[in-house]
């Protein structure tokens, strides 16, 4: 029998505390995408302070490199990507020194004070269709990456997010796949990129534009019998996850399953129009809330169990000037004082708004 004596204890003890913190720490992996196209918003400082302070989010998503967001986030620990606009695409792919020139003015001011983590290349490039982007892009993430390097960045990482229009097929997601000529003329070659820089593969998976009457609970995480995939007999209770997996699927089919994926936007809004009775404060309480509870879950999906996808929720607040109506304006998880529009359980216990 063995005895452990009471300095022993104590020390044994002291550590159970300790890792039970860290361990607490670490189940809030979830992200936010901080859009700014708004002209009621917070101070970048202030929007700073409340994460820090309020909440359990440890890492934001920029579509720029707004300076004031940078200088407002350092020696907050909270990790910050930022983005390129996809403008810049065909000129560094061609111009190395341009992508130099960008990560000088743009990361290496604020780094590592503030925690750059990441460099978007562009935001759903191919969605927009634009043929001279679409075939500079990866030649702009070599060069957004050789800049990094040579610049001392070599922990930042480079990648740029898809919408799920890249898909061939989704359903059933044992046969996702690419869409043909992208497999293996963009995608085949950027994950190669991916798998040798170790970045990762970023979407933006929406069940939001994917539901229709008979699917609403499957898409926002409500009772539903779920769909049994043919292939492999998995039965996946959400869209969501459905998603990742066709992804993972596609990503399998051309030689690069084992490439992370990073899921860089996922919403639901709050408010919509007479046309739109999906929307209420309710179902986007349920799909984000969900997304939340299935990502710090770490369960994965069923072709990829036990893992834990980094997540950045659409949006911290709602932006009272995106162009698309109501629905678009009404993403965010907090109106612009920090009030909640709905509580998907980001804020620290006992915290009050």
């Amino acid at each position: 029998m063995i005895r452990f004596t009471k300095p022993f204890l104590f020390l044994f003890s002291i550590l159970l505390i300790l890792l039970n913190i860290q361990l607490s720490a670490s189940q809030y992996s979830i992200g936010v995408n901080y859009g700014m196209v708004a002209d009621n918003l917070p101070p970048p400082a202030q929007v700073a302070s409340f994460l820090q302070s309020k909440t359990n989010i440890d890492r934001i998503k920029l579509f720029d490199a707004n300076p004031d967001v940078l200088r407002a986030f350092a020696n907050t620990n909270i990790s910050v990507t930022v983005s390129i606009a996809n403008g810049f695409i065909p000129d560094f792919s061609t111009d190395k020194q341009k992508a130099k020139d960008w990560v000088s003015a743009n990361v290496v001011p604020f780094y590592p004070q503030t925690k750059i983590i990441r460099v978007l290349v562009g935001n759903e490039v191919l969605y927009w269709k634009d043929k001279n982007q679409i075939a500079h892009l990866l030649g702009a993430m070599e060069s957004v990456h050789s800049a990094l390097q040579d610049l001392g960045l070599n922990k930042v990482q480079v990648s740029t997010p898809h919408a799920l229009n890249i898909l061939e097929t989704s359903d059933p997601p044992s046969e996702g796949s690419f869409k043909p000529l992208y497999d293996t003329h963009i995608f085949k070659p950027m994950l190669e990129f991916h798998n040798r820089t170790k970045s990762p593969f970023m979407v933006c998976p929406y069940p939001y534009f994917g539901f229709n009457s008979d699917t609403l609970n499957y898409a926002i995480f409500k009772p539903n019998p779920g769909a049994v995939d043919k292939n492999t007999g998995k039965r996946y209770m959400n869209m969501f996850e459905q998603l990742l997996d066709a992804t993972h699927s596609a990503m399998k089919r051309v030689g690069f399953g084992d490439v992370e994926i990073v899921v860089a936007e996922t919403g639901w809004p709050s408010v919509g129009g007479e046309n739109q009775p999906a929307v209420s404060v309710e179902n986007a309480l349920s799909y984000n809330g969900n997304v939340v509870k299935f990502v710090n879950s770490g369960k994965g999906t069923p072709l990829m169990p036990n893992k834990k996808f980094e997540t950045y929720i659409f949006s911290l607040f709602n932006e009272n000037q995106k162009p698309m109506g109501v629905a678009e304006q009404n993403f965010g998880l907090f109106k612009a004082d920090f009030t909640p529009v709905y509580d998907v359980g980001i804020l620290k216990t006992g915290d009050q708004v």
